[in-house]
């Protein structure tokens, strides 16, 4: 899915402009189109017949986000809910130049789930997926930088683009544009480092802190902000230290009588504190790395989500599992762990035990293996129907649609 969004080589991108440049990308220079992601019918039949409901809408018109009750009412008979989105006033408000924003699209819109899924996997980093239908010669929102690097799809229409420098490099989530507001407003009045128009086909690709604004031309504008949130160095080291809350001498109380108003005294302690730090990751590194890429493994299965079940067709291949093809869920992290006679998987939200009989033919499908119980290494047909049967039913793995190889 990168490969849609930059106009040169993934690795030219990964070494050249991930996180440190942008990068202005032309259909011209790769025959792109990006209308099966999101198109003006679709946009009209989220807003008119899909009864998307607030978050998932909002509206801004230069600078300024609407009130939900501007674009929001209730359903009706049948579905008394006060949030969902109102067709007309929705039309009352971009007639008047606001700009629609459709929200979390990847957990709405069938081809950005795929989309979104396959980005997360070539990025390694949570991906997310907004829609900004902008009418004409109108600007949605004012100078500012986002705190998650984007990627800019021009679906439909035209808009012009205008980018800045950064303020302040690499900002956090902790770290927004308005803290630096002043200095954004600064910037903005400079000679930008881009200012181009984007055309039907079009991508540009922003790291967080770069300065933008963006207008429409003369026609209705839809791109799509695919934003990426990156993790950092500093989720890293946060983890780390994070790990040691396990350890009993990190839990202790500083020495009562300290003055915390005195900021020579805190610095002599906190010094003393990095010390006894530095010794316990140089001493301990083996035991802090496990235990911190177990802590940012489920972080990113908390932020992520993998691929959605069918309940209805599952509860099916559950009645004939013994003729099933079934493979992993893709995008759930799962760790196994060999107790004995029994083998643990460790789920982000739960744990499932095993007989260690199970544990062949458990690593085999986490490492891809497409099997039925006929196929299942390691144990009988019997037993083989069972585990799949189970694994269905725990979501851990998903039959194989028919006619897919």
């Amino acid at each position: 899915m990168l490969s849609r969004c930059v106009a040169t080589d993934t690795d030219v991108f990964a070494t050249e402009y991930w996180g440190r440049k942008p990068l202005l990308s032309r259909s011209t220079a790769l025959p792109r189109d990006f209308s099966d992601l999101l198109s003006p019918t679709a946009v009209d039949e989220l807003i008119a017949e899909r009864g998307v409901r607030a978050p998932f809408i909002r509206m801004a018109k230069t600078g300024d986000v609407l009130a939900r009750s501007c674009y929001t009412g209730p359903a009706g008979f049948g579905a008394e809910m006060p949030d969902q989105v109102d067709s007309a006033k929705v039309l009352a408000e971009f007639a008047a130049g606001s700009t629609i924003v459709l929200q979390g699209l990847h957990r709405l819109w069938p081809p950005l789930i795929d989309f979104v899924r396959g980005l997360t996997d070539d990025l390694g980093h949570p991906v997310q997926a907004n829609a900004y239908i902008t009418p004409p010669n109108a600007q949605g929102f004012e100078p500012h930088y986002d705190v998650h690097d984007v990627f800019v799809l021009q679906a439909s229409g035209q808009k012009r683009w205008t980018v800045h420098e950064p303020v302040h490099q690499h900002p956090l989530d902790s770290q927004p544009w308005t803290d630096h507001r002043d200095a954004v407003t600064a910037r903005s009045r400079e000679t930008p480092t881009i200012d181009t128009v984007l055309n039907p086909g079009d991508a540009l690709y922003l790291p967080r802190g770069w300065v933008h604004s963006a207008r429409s031309e003369d026609t209705t504008s839809i791109h799509l902000t695919i934003g990426v949130s990156a993790l950092t160095y500093f989720d890293v080291a946060r983890a780390v230290v994070d790990t040691l809350a396990t350890d009993e001498e990190f839990r202790k109380s500083l020495p009562m009588g300290i003055d915390a108003t005195d900021r020579s005294e805190m610095a002599s302690t906190t010094s003393k504190v990095m010390a006894q730090l530095a010794d316990a990751v140089r001493d301990r590194a083996a035991d802090l790395s496990d235990k911190t890429a177990a802590k940012l493994s489920d972080r990113h299965a908390q932020r992520t989500r993998p691929v959605a079940v069918r309940p209805l067709a599952t509860l099916d291949a559950m009645a004939t599992a013994g003729a099933k093809r079934v493979h992993w869920r893709h995008g759930l992290i799962g760790t196994l762990e060999h107790l004995g006679d029994q083998v643990r998987l460790r789920l982000p939200d739960r744990t499932i035990t095993f007989p260690d009989s199970c544990a062949t033919a458990l690593e085999a499908m986490q490492h891809g293996l497409v099997a039925d119980a006929q196929t299942l290494p390691g144990l009988d047909h019997a037993d083989s129907t069972v585990l799949i049967r189970r694994l269905l039913r725990e979501a851990v793995v998903v039959a194989v649609e028919d006619g897919t190889t």
